[in-house]
């Protein structure tokens, strides 16, 4: 039997209007309730401009943004891409290791203490101070103000700018304590998502849900490959981009219903324009599709996988940037 619904109506934040919400499943801001009382995991994707190199602006603005989550009732908030500088790059690349933050430093510590005082966890970015050089992180900070995760991005743009980054050195999965239980929660960053190794990998880790920190202009392509990884992996998966790009973005991995009817994945995608933009997960749902579908891992033929794991490449995938 299908569980009663009950909306409760929430606020709608000022600078979000109605035609930056391009598609939802939901209303908008609304709290969805089930007659046994349970209620979505709620992400919150802070879509936002960023104050370029201005770590301690982007601090504040950050702040002001996660607050404005909780208040709408969310759960997690996830940053796009690097926020600690807004993913911007100074003209010398070498200033990088000035602008690079430590996880104990001051930018972290204070969004620590943030997620401890609204009881939120947040999915927080920046440029990770490393020997070497830097590196592209995710930190999860629980409700409590304690990290659960951090996460390096594997897959640097090394062709480009991140060419100057140190990459990640594994995929890695985290439970998370939240107001409606406990949630194993992965990350992917950007460049990531576009191989299927990365949500495959954390799939096969236990991942539920996998945060997404996004820099880049996304198009139906990027998008269409976003929902293949939840489709193929039967993870739910949220990303946050930059106002400046637009088309944040969740999906559920639920596509099928237990008579095989379709299903909408979209939750919500954002538009244009700086806001907060709320995903709700019903992970009910999702673990009991999880637990009769045939992908994921139900299916599989690992055996046969060898070459997967293989460092050679051959034309024409030869990339002189290539490390």
């Amino acid at each position: 039997m299908a569980r009663q619904v009950t909306w409760i109506i929430g606020g709608i934040p000022p600078e979000v209007k109605e035609n930056q919400v391009v598609r939802s499943r939901l209303s908008r801001h609304h709290y969805l309730f089930y007659s046994d009382g349970m209620r979505p995991l709620r992400v919150a994707l802070l879509q936002l401009f960023s104050n370029g190199l201005d770590i301690e602006a982007n601090l504040c603005k950050g702040e002001h943004y996660c607050r404005e989550a909780r208040r709408l009732g969310a759960d997690i908030a996830l940053f796009p891409e690097m926020w600690s500088i807004g993913y911007t790059f100074p003209s010398d690349l070498t200033e990088w290791s000035r602008l690079a933050v430590s996880r104990t430093g001051p930018f972290v510590t204070h969004f620590m203490s943030l997620a401890g005082e609204l009881e939120m966890a947040i999915g927080l970015t920046y440029l990770e101070q490393w020997p070497g050089a830097p590196r592209n992180s995710l930190t999860l900070i629980d409700g409590r103000g304690e990290p659960v995760l951090t996460y390096a991005k594997v897959h640097t743009l090394d062709d480009d700018v991140e060419a100057a980054c140190t990459p990640g050195d594994g995929f890695h999965v985290a439970t998370l304590s939240t107001a409606v239980g406990e949630v194993t929660i992965g990350a992917m960053i950007c460049y990531d998502r576009e191989f299927p190794e990365s949500a495959r990998v954390l799939m096969l880790k236990g991942a539920e849900l996998i945060l997404t920190p996004n820099a880049c202009r996304l198009d139906d392509i990027r998008i269409n490959q976003f929902q293949a990884r939840a489709f193929e992996n039967m993870v739910a998966v949220a990303m946050a981009n930059y106002a400046s790009y637009g088309h944040s973005i969740a999906f559920s991995p639920v596509v099928y219903d237990d008579r095989e009817e379709r299903l909408d994945p979209l939750l919500v995608e954002a538009g244009a324009g700086e806001g907060v933009f709320l995903a709700d997960f019903d992970l009910d749902s999702i673990r009991a599709y999880r637990s009769r579908a045939k992908w994921g891992n139900a299916f599989r033929k690992p055996a046969h996988y060898g070459l997967l794991t293989s460092g050679l490449v051959s034309e024409p995938f030869i990339r002189q940037a290539a490390r």
